[in-house]
């Protein structure tokens, strides 16, 4: 009988669990949504609700617990600005879990785990901008250091 086992092992060592989940709240964190099993995703959603009722503590005592726990000074931080005043009314249930079919080279049941009322830009914070056409136009209409060399001796 299953009594008093109140998490999922998912076939991994207590260390790698850990390692994992801090990986992944992480990810959450910066990104607020994230794509992973539906397993993984059942126990990061209870990890991600306590990470973000204690951020919006804002005592130093709850960002030292919670850099502990993360190991990212950015992440404190954006839990401690950002989303404890995104989340200050909201009493639990600021992440939600939404299946998403099947993996396709094992099956397994996929999910994508999202932080609720989410900023849709997070998602584009790593992306390197390309420059813009204006950009590519003036370096166009400028003259090569050749062609004035050519032209001074004529």
């Amino acid at each position: 009988m299953r009594h008093i086992l109140g998490y999922r092992k998912l076939n991994r060592t207590s260390e790698h669990r850990k390692a994992l989940f801090k990986n992944m709240l992480n990810s959450l964190i910066k990104y607020e949504q994230i794509t992973t099993t539906l397993p993984k995703a059942k126990e990061l959603k209870a990890k991600i609700d306590k990470v973000i009722t204690l951020g919006k503590k804002n005592s130093l005592q709850s960002k030292k617990y919670l850099f502990d726990e993360l190991q990212s000074k950015l992440s404190v931080d954006k839990l401690s600005k950002i989303l404890s005043q995104r989340y200050g009314k909201r009493k639990g249930g600021y992440s939600r879990v939404i299946r998403s079919g099947f993996r396709y080279g094992d099956d397994a049941p996929m999910a994508v785990i999202e932080l609720v009322d989410r900023d849709p830009n997070a998602k584009k914070v790593d992306i390197k901008k390309k420059p813009q056409e204006s950009e590519k136009s003036s370096l166009a209409s400028k003259p090569k250091d050749s062609d004035k060399k050519t032209k001074s001796k004529k």
